[in-house]
């Protein structure tokens, strides 16, 4: 563990867009109109790192600038996102991600560019696959942590044979007839209950409302680096049945054009516990009986507690930045 607190740094762009400074009246303006901002993937990714070091009891510093401008010695920890490194000077060793940009094509010359990076993290195994012939070794896998606490075993009735966890986000109108709409039909054939939540359109407490009642998770997403979702509703003791396609990556802002890269996993983190996958329709419903006659012995929420929870993952980020700091010294 590093003899020195974690300096850690994340900040949302928020750049001046018609005057100078108009950026400190627009905040204030979206603050009264929207309330409180929901914390998003990759602030959940700070926020995480920090809780686990607050159960760990290890201390940190969080956006403390001018406190690591007069210690170059120490090591910036930024979370995200890229405009943190891109738009300030840094003299400090930097560990970058794990909520930076989508691939090394965006940014090749990065540790040319800038060399005082020393590792650049991402969510999962199968994006470090992807970076590494432009990263090599200076690439690691690390996911933030599950809060074990907050994502728990529901107490209620379980009335719901299925909760389907809608997050297909492209090539929606093809899958919808391809894949979503058949995948119903199959389950009401069955005479299974369902109920439905969409990405990006649920609340926390919504989603575990509908978890009290589901006893199982369907859960639909072309990839996922992380996949924090999915891993909350495993950490409820929820077993999940997913569809794991596998293929190419497929975010149109790189594919087919710029990037081809495959295999990707819409459950990145998983095991036998978790529940069962399927790739289509073909196996879907041969993977639907498998999974229904053994639910009752899959224990998601031990694999959440053995890989996932808020201390795993904050020791391990320590330990990347002590093998940072080993390094530096041994020069």
């Amino acid at each position: 563990m590093p003899d020195k607190p974690l300096n850690i740094f994340y900040a949302e762009p928020d750049p001046d867009r018609w005057i100078r400074f108009d950026r400190y009246p627009r905040r204030f303006i979206r603050r009264v109109v929207r309330g409180k901002q929901r914390p998003g993937g990759v602030m959940t990714v700070a926020l995480n790192l920090m809780r686990g070091l607050d159960k760990m009891n290890v201390p940190y510093r969080f956006n403390d600038y001018r406190y690591l401008k007069k210690h170059p010695e120490e090591i910036a920890c930024i979370i995200g996102k890229p405009h943190l490194l891109f738009e300030r000077q840094w003299n400090n060793p930097v560990i970058l991600g794990a909520g930076i940009y989508s691939h090394p094509i965006d940014r090749p010359n990065l540790f040319t560019e800038f060399p005082n990076v020393k590792r650049f993290l991402v969510p999962g195994e199968w994006m470090r696959e992807m970076c590494a012939p432009y990263y090599g070794d200076k690439v690691l896998a690390w996911p933030t942590g599950i809060d074990t606490d907050i994502w728990t075993t529901i107490p209620g009735e379980k009335t719901t044979d299925f909760l389907i966890y809608d997050k297909v986000r492209w090539e929606r109108e093809r899958l919808e007839q391809e894949l979503i709409e058949p995948l119903k039909q199959t389950l009401s054939n069955k005479g299974l209950i369902t109920e439905y939540i969409k990405y990006g359109n649920y609340t926390h407490d919504e989603l575990r409302d509908k978890l009290s009642r589901a006893k199982a998770v369907l859960f639909l997403c072309e990839h996922e680096t992380q996949g924090l979702a999915y891993q909350q509703i495993l950490a409820t003791n929820t077993p999940i049945l997913a569809w794991d396609r596998g293929g190419y990556w497929q975010d149109p802002e790189y594919y087919p054009e710029r990037v081809k890269y495959q295999p990707v996993s819409s459950v990145p983190y998983w095991d036998e516990r978790c529940g069962e996958r399927f790739t289509d329709m073909n196996d879907f419903e041969a993977s639907l009986n498998t999974f229904l006659q053994n639910i009752d012995r899959f224990s998601p929420r031990n694999y959440v507690l053995e890989n996932l929870t808020l201390e795993i993952c904050a020791k391990k980020y320590l330990q990347i930045a002590e093998d940072v700091y080993k390094e530096l010294n041994a020069r």
